[in-house]
């Protein structure tokens, strides 16, 4: 059987990460959608994810070093995951039920204490339900579980790997 270093695995997931964050790039300034306060916390959480596999794909880690940067990208995608999985619950709420739109996230920083603008941003709010784009009939918050269920999976495989 092929091994393939965990310096490598990790230098490959952060280059899906790289396209990730290229695709949600182009639809905010190619297509011009612009992200919603979850988005933007499923961007980060992929940015997160990301530093994690490159600064263990330089890093070169042994088995013990191995676990513990899989441990730190497995807490990220599955924020994301969790962030994801609010924004899809959102998008299946009647219209009427949903949180009132939330101010931009500038003025937030600007006008409220950091832990507020963190809570109204994971709460999400009418913006997070709209959906604007799909592909395949799969939207955005979908894809992007999809894609932080993967990083999950990766995470699981070089935590609990033998060699």
């Amino acid at each position: 059987m092929l091994h393939v270093s965990s310096r490598t695995l990790f230098l490959v997931a952060f280059l899906g990460t790289v396209l990730i964050m290229l695709g949600a790039l182009y639809l905010e300034h190619g297509v011009g959608l612009e992200p919603c306060p979850l988005c933007i916390l499923q961007r980060l959480a992929v940015i997160g994810f990301g530093l994690v596999c490159l600064v263990a794909a330089i890093h070169g880690p042994a088995r013990t070093g191995q676990r513990v940067y899989a441990a730190l990208a497995l807490l990220m995608a599955g924020a994301g995951a969790g962030v994801a999985g609010r924004q899809i619950w959102l998008q299946q709420v009647p219209a009427d039920e949903l949180p009132a739109c939330l101010p931009s996230l500038d003025y937030m920083l600007e006008a409220l204490p950091f832990q507020e603008v963190i809570s109204l941003m994971l709460h999400g709010s009418a913006d997070c339900a709209k959906v604007t784009w799909t592909l395949f009939g799969i939207s955005i918050p979908e894809w992007s579980l999809l894609a932080f269920i993967g990083m999950i999976l990766f995470s699981l495989y070089l935590l609990l790997r033998r060699r």
